[in-house]
């Protein structure tokens, strides 16, 4: 039978394998507890090799293939990395379930979504490369799925809109960022993306999400990591939902490093929350989608792919709450790199990443004697921007919650001249920033193309202008202070910048 959801909140599986991996989570280590606002437990920890059974006594001891598992189960590995790697690099997980996932229908192509885009260089005619800032308003809430009213029933597969990105998940290089809208469930559908590790930030109601290895409830405020081929569905307990998603290809996230910070601060790793062991006894008929190169395929299969009884390894989906986020800033004077906001990161070890997660939450401003906005600059870095909730400043356009914002590579960008005149005269004194603000930056080491769906699609309703005469009112406040400048230059010994009749050299 397949596991019941209750009427209420949360859509909480309730099946015995269910109230089974509860059991078993009493006699584990540690486990959160449940939440009002999330019925699951969670193991903890960043990068932990977990083991968790929703059937005590399943986990074979000492090996992983044995000839014959308890309860004629099947065992079956998924490698997130190569099979020659080193040690600390190999991510991967052993399941053991009551049907192998190679036990499905003809698999086809499908294009369920077209508006996925995952190949980003000349050769693809509908991504192009944007100098200018570009902001977006708040991406469209689509309406409760009503039959009768003509209001379309779209899942989270469906709902998934490419914005951005660069190279190419069939080289293993490269990422995209997208934004998604759904307001439907994914009722008897699941999703594996094989070109990689998913990165979801719901910004407008949770998304309760059954993956192979167990349950999370992802709430806006949260961040939610789903490893390539690992199956997953989506459920909406609050309804529509709208957030955002970066895909990485051929990588995974890992914590930044501390440096001279040392062992505390930035994100905890025991903050990270992974699921515990739970599984469905399902016969009913079920569809697959993969999403491969950047395509998806589909194919069905009488049974859910939720059967994983137990499973143990360090390759599983987890989630972080943003605002446990321990925040760094200079105390005295200046301003630190934002790179101090990282929560995530991506790529090579050494500079430039692929990308940096940063999160901007609630923090103390103490520094004397320095401008507190973000200072104007051109970074080799691309930024793409959102705001979970709240009003959040530092850039010359406004953003909102559901909105999206892009900075080109070396590209000059900052705040208005009016907040830069306001911050460079006003008297300082310790205050709190972004007290009921969460905004997250994309901290991108190449050049993004942007997609036409972004530029001129559909999407192009939410494109807010940058207004051209924005800086035209800008003063070279230098030009007032010329008496003082030659007279500063000539006591250096220094030719003054105007001469004798006040005209400059």
């Amino acid at each position: 039978m397949a596991s019941s959801l209750p009427p209420g909140p949360f859509l909480s599986s309730t099946s015995i394998a269910d109230m089974a991996a509860t059991r078993a989570a009493a006699g584990a280590a540690f486990t959160t507890a449940p939440s009002a606002v999330d019925p699951h437990r969670y193991q903890t920890g960043f990068g932990n090799r977990f083991a968790s059974e929703a059937v005590p006594g399943v986990l074979p001891v000492g090996r992983n293939v044995p000839q014959k598992l308890k309860y004629g189960l099947y065992s079956e590995q998924l490698n997130g990395a190569a099979v020659v790697s080193p040690r600390d690099a190999i991510q991967h997980v052993w399941m053991y379930r009551v049907r192998p996932s190679v036990a499905h229908g003809r698999v086809a192509a499908d294009n369920q979504n077209p508006h996925i885009e995952s190949c980003f260089s000349r050769a693809n005619d509908k991504v192009e490369f944007v100098a200018a800032q570009q902001a977006w308003d708040p991406f469209p809430l689509l309406a409760p799925h009503q039959e009768a009213a003509g209001a379309p029933a779209v899942d989270f597969v469906a709902g998934i809109r490419t914005v951005a990105g660069q190279g190419d998940p069939a080289l293993r290089q490269g990422l995209a960022v997208h934004v998604y809208s759904a307001n439907v469930s994914m009722t008897n559908r699941a999703f594996c993306n094989n070109d990689g590790d998913l990165l979801i930030l719901p910004q407008h109601g949770r998304l309760h999400v059954q993956t192979e290895l167990g349950w999370l409830m992802v709430r806006p405020g949260e961040l939610f990591v789903v490893q390539a081929g690992i199956r997953f569905r989506v459920l909406l307990p609050d309804g529509p939902s709208r957030g955002y998603i970066q895909e990485i290809f051929g990588t995974h996230y890992r914590l930044p490093e501390l440096g001279p910070v040392g062992s505390n601060g930035m994100a905890l790793p025991r903050d990270f929350e992974s699921p515990i062991a739970s599984f469905d006894v399902d016969e009913t008929p079920w569809h697959i989608t993969y999403k491969l190169a950047g395509t998806l395929h589909s194919c069905r299969q009488g049974h859910t792919p939720f059967d994983v009884v137990a499973w143990h390894g360090n390759l599983a989906p987890y989630k972080y709450a943003l605002d446990r986020f321990v925040n760094l800033a200079n105390a005295n004077h200046d301003q630190a790199d934002p790179t101090v906001y990282c929560v995530l990161t991506a790529g090579p070890t050494s500079a430039p990443s692929l990308t940096d997660v940063l999160i901007f939450t609630k923090k103390w401003l103490t520094a004397e004697d320095t401008f507190r906005p973000p200072y104007y600059h051109r970074n080799m870095s691309t930024e793409v921007m959102g705001l979970v909730h709240g009003r959040y400043g530092g850039s010359s356009h406004v953003l909102e919650g559901g909105g999206l914002s892009y900075e080109a590579s070396y590209m000059p960008h900052g705040e208005t001249y009016s907040t830069w005149r306001e911050a460079s005269t006003r008297e300082l004194r310790s205050e709190l920033v972004c007290e009921d603000a969460m905004a997250f930056m994309f901290h991108i080491g190449a050049p993004l193309y942007l997609t036409h769906w972004a530029l001129r699609g559909d999407g192009a309703a939410s494109l807010n202008a940058s207004d051209e005469t924005q800086w035209d009112d800008v003063q070279a406040h230098f030009l007032d202070h010329l008496d003082e400048v030659d007279a500063d230059l000539r006591a250096a010994g220094l030719p003054a910048l105007r001469d004798g009749r006040g005209e400059l050299n």
